[in-house]
């Protein structure tokens, strides 16, 4: 490592994350970028004003989507520490709709959904975060699941695999699928 890629490392891994895993260790190659990758991304996980819960739903529906292993394994366990119920996470990764009762499960869950099919979000969607949220919640949703996008590209384009000792939650090991794989709309109760 250069001077710089050391020093930027260092922060890392006597942070908040404690370790470099994934995407950093492509950022890293460009010690600016890891540094400040790595601060919008504690920003997202840590400092906003959506419960650790329903963060890592966000993250969760985009990594099954971007058929991210890394992410996804990474999160799950993040989730179940959260609280986020087996069931739930269960469902996500098989590409079936969550039995999702608590309102704002439902809201966060279509609005990832809705970013992640079109693009955008229903009015419908939007309005129902805005309302539980505020304006500044619904910017930090729409930052994480967009974040949790950028995320899932570079780990899947750099190939960046899993640690030796965690084993593979998503897709079992294989090779993920061509393409994005579909969100399952939710029914309404």
């Amino acid at each position: 490592m250069t001077p710089e890629q050391r020093r930027v490392f260092d922060g890392i891994v006597t942070g908040r994350r404690g370790e470099l895993v994934g995407p950093l260790r492509a950022a890293l190659h460009n010690p600016e970028l890891a540094e400040r990758w790595s601060k919008l991304g504690e920003t997202l996980r840590y400092c906003t004003r959506l419960p650790p819960r329903l963060s890592e739903l966000a993250v969760l529906v985009t990594a099954r989507v971007w058929n991210s292993e890394l992410e996804w394994t990474i999160h799950r366990r993040a989730a179940e520490a959260a609280g986020l119920e087996a069931d739930i996470i269960d469902a996500i990764r098989d590409g079936k709709a969550p039995r999702l009762i608590k309102e704002e499960d439902r809201e966060v869950y279509r609005f990832a959904a809705d970013m992640l099919t079109t693009g955008t979000v229903s009015d419908r969607v939007y309005e129902a975060v805005l309302a539980r949220w505020d304006e500044a919640g619904t910017v930090e949703l729409t930052a994480l699941v967009g974040y949790y996008c950028m995320v899932a590209l570079t780990l899947n384009v750099h190939r960046i695999p899993l640690p030796a000792s965690i084993r593979p939650d998503l897709l079992g090991g294989g090779t993920p699928p061509d393409g994005l794989s579909p969100i399952p709309q939710l029914v309404d109760a």
